[in-house]
């Protein structure tokens, strides 16, 4: 059903561009009036002002209608994909990880030039060791 709304919204929308481009803008109707015939337009007289504005509106309303089912399906697509997917559950922790672990027994090395606020860093306790990097302020 997706395949054939989308082929039909394809075709739709390039009759549209092809009957856009066939009319004639606002300033066309200037070169009718300082002399130029009608004999030389394809629809008469009037002009195809009518016709084709009736079929653009026609077909505008064809994509519209078109690309709002296509919008609804894949919505739909969407919403069935997601019910197999449930809800994150709570994970228990092993006995052996629930004890708090202890941050000061870690050894994490600190950056060049940096340390942790309220923690005295390596770089700051050897005051005669240059750091790698530049300090940027």
């Amino acid at each position: 059903m997706e395949t054939i709304i989308l082929v039909l919204s394809i075709v739709i929308a390039l009759a549209l561009v092809v009957l856009i481009m066939m009319q004639q803008g606002k300033g066309a109707d200037m070169g009718a009036s300082f002399g130029s015939g009608s004999s030389q337009t394809l629809f008469g007289g009037q002009g195809s002002g009518s016709l084709l504005t009736h079929v653009t509106a026609i077909l505008a309303t064809g994509f519209f209608l078109t690309s709002f089912g296509l919008a609804i399906l894949a919505k739909n697509n969407v919403d069935s994909l997601s019910t197999g997917i449930g809800s994150p559950s709570v994970q228990e922790i092993p006995a052996g990880l629930s004890e708090p672990i202890d941050l000061d027994a870690l050894e994490i090395p600190d950056l060049p030039g940096q340390s942790l606020p309220g923690a005295q860093s390596k770089a700051s306790t050897n005051t005669s060791q240059t750091p790698d990097l530049p300090v940027v302020d």
